[in-house]
């Protein structure tokens, strides 16, 4: 009886190593996973490995599941020692290879040779923001929203779905994967193309932590980039923009409207990487395509397991310190990309000879500079009878509450002189004239609900209500209402008096 007990649970072990290939490379990459295969695939790796747990996070427009890949060796979430990571791909479901990436990169970490990264990281990995999108290779979801520009906003439910998980675990360290688009009308005109297979983006605005963003720059972007140039892929730093003739190369906005930055704001390792998208999107050259995006997840996860103790201490320290904010703190609420006096070097290919060259960017701008910066209050206060104020405020998993008044705070609101309007990396927004005033007037504290900035959100909620912000909501069309010129603007600023 023993011996066959032994004989079973060797059976039963040779059945869990034998992981299954991913629907595309069953399908000899000729076509990409569809939305059930892609279910079937991920329950059969989730009934197979004992580290792997799938969790449905959400639903999009049209009713399909949205799924993350919980990777643990223990109760994920649960050990403090370790670090979490979130990847997250295909927020626009024209670009496939995202997807597919994390499906091989799923395959691969249930191998025995991987189980070792799991002594140090959690991994939360999402294959599919965009589940409806993906089965019609179309950039925006349903509704016909482009996802990775409403994540301050949250109106969709694969947006929202993604932020209520991460709120869960307060992940250190986050991956958003894409693809770039190497057909732009422009630059087929200058007669060159970007040449990279993988680009790679850290944070740029900033407010978050320097610390945080001097580490993603000084530590990250070397080790990946040299990490896939190890293993014969070509990879650069991101570089949206161009063609150099007709406007600035730049390292991507400081919009925490995407999904980098609207995790980065929170002081988390947060990063871009862009595959090379395929002319038609689909299968043309997407074995290689799927390979590469794979390749620079795994490099993130290694990076992560080698500087686990020193991510964790510095996130840690950087989310507490914005948690503890000293009086006269500013918030820069507009930006732009500047210059430092260096130039860019960037490989492309010729499209007359179709051979690799490399282009000298003198119009380069990879710094952010702040244009305006306002003092950083203790909270806001939100009058009650806005619905799509406090409808965002729930949206976005904000502490509030009601406030009591004392002595030690004072109450500011702006009053709207004129709107103006500023270029925000190439888009016209709002730039009101305004006064700010204190508010000597008795208010009825139930009208309001006090949202602190004393929570991890806090940078993010700065941004979102300033109304001189060119990242913030009354830039959105549903809450440009509050912006009338000749009117008291209906968010008030709470303050701590001088002491």
């Amino acid at each position: 009886m023993k011996s066959i007990i032994f004989f079973l649970t060797l059976f039963i072990g040779s059945l869990r190593a034998q992981v299954p290939a991913t629907p595309l490379e069953q399908n000899n990459f000729e076509k990409v996973t569809s939305y059930d295969d892609l279910v079937k695939f991920i329950n059969l790796l989730d009934h197979q490995s004992d580290i792997l747990q799938n969790e449905i996070i959400g639903k999009s427009v049209e009713g399909r599941d949205i799924y993350a890949m919980k990777v643990s060796s223990s109760e994920f979430g649960k050990d403090e020692s370790k670090i979490k990571v979130l990847i997250f791909a295909q927020q626009h479901g024209n670009e496939q290879s995202g997807k597919e990436g994390a499906l091989i990169l799923a395959e691969n970490l249930l191998k025995p040779e991987f189980r070792y990264l799991f002594d140090r990281i959690d991994l939360a990995l999402i294959p599919q923001v965009n589940p409806d999108g993906s089965e019609l290779n179309q950039r925006r979801n349903a509704n016909d929203m482009d996802l990775n520009r409403n994540h301050l906003i949250l109106t969709e439910p694969e947006t929202m779905a993604l932020h209520r998980f991460f709120d869960q675990y307060l992940f250190q360290v986050s991956m958003d994967v894409h693809e770039y688009y190497l057909f732009d009308e422009e630059w087929m005109k200058y007669g060159y193309r970007k040449n990279s297979d993988i680009t790679v983006g850290a944070i740029t605005n900033i407010n978050v932590s320097e610390k945080i963003r001097n580490f993603s720059n000084a530590k990250y972007l070397p080790f990946i980039l040299k990490y896939f140039s190890d293993r014969n892929f070509s990879s650069f730093e991101y570089c949206p923009g161009g063609p150099p003739a007709e406007t600035y190369i730049r390292h991507s906005t400081f919009d925490i409207n995407d999904g980098r930055q609207s995790l980065g704001i929170q002081n988390t390792l947060s990063f871009i990487q862009e595959g090379m998208n395929g002319e038609d999107s689909f299968v043309q050259n997407i074995s290689h395509r799927a390979e590469g995006q794979m390749t620079g997840m795994m490099g993130l996860l290694e990076f992560a397991y080698e500087h686990h103790k020193q991510i964790k201490k510095m996130v840690k320290s950087e989310r507490s310190r914005m948690l503890d904010f000293k009086k006269g703190e500013t918030i820069s609420i507009q930006m732009d990309h500047g210059e430092n006096g260096t130039q860019l070097v960037l490989p492309v290919v010729s499209l007359n000879s179709m051979t690799d060259s490399l282009i000298i960017i003198k119009n380069y701008r990879p710094i952010v500079n702040s244009l305006f910066e306002i003092e950083k209050p203790v909270g806001y206060l939100i009058p009650v009878h806005s619905k799509e104020l406090t409808d965002w405020i729930q949206r976005q998993g904000l502490n509030y509450s009601q406030i009591e008044l004392n002595e030690k705070i004072s109450i500011e609101q702006y009053f709207i002189n004129q709107i103006d309007s500023i270029n925000f990396e190439g888009d016209i927004v709002v730039n009101p004239s305004l006064e700010k005033k204190e508010v000597t007037h008795s208010i009825r504290t139930e009208d309001y609900l006090y949202v602190s900035v004393e929570q991890l959100k806090g940078n993010l909620i700065v941004q979102a209500l300033e109304p001189k912000s060119m990242l913030g909501l009354v830039t959105y069309s549903q809450f440009a209402h509050l912006l009338r010129a000749g009117e008291l603007f209906p968010i008030l600023r709470v303050v701590k008096k001088t002491q």
